[in-house]
C-alpha cells in the first residue's frame, strides 16, 4: 500500500507537470523551458549519485563511460521526446497531451515487435481501444485532426523508443547515472535550439520561475526518485498501471488550473485511451510481471549473500 501510493504521488506530480508546461511557455520558448528545466533535474539528481558512491563498494559502482553511444541515444530519445510534447503543448490542452503522450504504454510491446518479440493478444486489444480514443479526443469535425495533437503522438512514440533505451541501458550504465547524462544532454541540445531560434529573456525566466521549479526538481528530480523508490517493493503491472493515470491528473490540472474544459466526447475518447492502456499492461504483463518477480526476489538473495 505505501509503494501503491507513492507511485499514486508520482502520478500525480507528472500529470500537474502538462500544467507547468503550460504556464511556463507563457513566459519564454518552448526550448528555452526544457534547457532549464532538465539542466536542473540533472543537478537535483547528483546528491543521489553522491550518496550512492558512499554507500555502496567500488565493485558495485562500476564504469560510467562503458557505454557511450547507448548514453547519447538515450539523451537524443530524451531530447525528441520532450521538445515534441513542448511544442505540441503550443497547441492542445494539457488534459489531451497526457492522454495522447500515456499512448507510449501501449507502444512499447508493439515496437517490440520489431525484433521478433511475441506480443500479447490484450496489447492489441488495448491499441484498438487507444486508436478509438484518440479518434474521439482529437479527431474533429470533417475527420481534422489537429496538427499538434499529431506532434504529441509523435512524442508517444519516441518516448515508446526511449523506454526500449532505458530498459538496455539503465541495468548497465545504472540508473541514476543514465538519468543525470540523459537530463544534461536533453539541456545542452535544447539550450542551443534556444539560443539559435528563441529571444532569451531573463524576465521570462523569472516570471516563469515557479513552473520551471516544478518541472525540474518536482516533474524531473523528486518524481523520478520516487518511482525508483516505490517499484524496489511494488509489482511491476500494478506499478505501470498507477502511473498511467498520469493523463488523467494531467486533466485535473487542466481543470483546476487552465479552467480547460473537456466535453463528453473528450470524455470518452480519454476513457477509452486509460481502458485500453489498463488492458495491455494488466492482462499482457502479468505473466511477465510474475517471471520479473521471481528475477527479483532471487537476485535479492543473491545479494543478501554477498
Amino acid at each position: 500500500m505505501k509503494a501503491d501510493l507513492i507511485l499514486l504521488l508520482t502520478a500525480a506530480i507528472w500529470g500537474f507537470a502538462f500544467v507547468a508546461q503550460r504556464v511556463g511557455m507563457d513566459h519564454m520558448g518552448s526550448f528555452t523551458f526544457n534547457a532549464i528545466r532538465f539542466s536542473l533535474g540533472a543537478v537535483s539528481l547528483l546528491p543521489i549519485l553522491v550518496y550512492q558512491k558512499k554507500h555502496s563498494s567500488h565493485q558495485d559502482q562500476g564504469p560510467n563511460t562503458r557505454y557511450p553511444g547507448g548514453v547519447l541515444l538515450t539523451g537524443l530519445a530524451l531530447f525528441a521526446g520532450a521538445s515534441l510534447q513542448q511544442v505540441g503543448l503550443m497547441g492542445t490542452t494539457a488534459g489531451k497531451a497526457g492522454f495522447i503522450t500515456g499512448l507510449y504504454v501501449i507502444l512499447v510491446p508493439l515496437l517490440a515487435l520489431s525484433w521478433g518479440r511475441r506480443t500479447h493478444l490484450a496489447h492489441w486489444i488495448g491499441a484498438v481501444l487507444a486508436v478509438v480514443g484518440l479518434y474521439f479526443l482529437s479527431v474533429q469535425g470533417g475527420f481534422r485532426i489537429s496538427s499538434y495533437d499529431l506532434i504529441v503522438l509523435a512524442g508517444a512514440f519516441v518516448w515508446a523508443i526511449h523506454v526500449h533505451l532505458i530498459a538496455r541501458y539503465s541495468p548497465r550504465v545504472g540508473p541514476i547515472r543514465l538519468s543525470i547524462f540523459q537530463f544534461a544532454i536533453c539541456g545542452v541540445l535544447s539550450l542551443l535550439v534556444a539560443l539559435a531560434f528563441e529571444p532569451i529573456s531573463f524576465k521570462g525566466i523569472s516570471e516563469g520561475l515557479w513552473p520551471i521549479l516544478y518541472g525540474s526538481f518536482l516533474s524531473v528530480g523528486l518524481a523520478y526518485t520516487l518511482q525508483v523508490v516505490a517499484q524496489r517493493t511494488a509489482d511491476p503491472a500494478h506499478a505501470v498501471i498507477i502511473l498511467s493515470l498520469e493523463g488523467a491528473f494531467a486533466a485535473l490540472g487542466g481543470w483546476l488550473v487552465l479552467q480547460e474544459v473537456l466535453t463528453p466526447r473528450h470524455l470518452a475518447g480519454a476513457f477509452l485511451i486509460l481502458t485500453g492502456t489498463l488492458i495491455s499492461q494488466f492482462l499482457g504483463n502479468t505473466h511477465a510481471s510474475v517471471q520479473m518477480s521471481a528475477e527479483s526476489v532471487s537476485a535479492g538473495r543473491s545479494e543478501e549473500n554477498k
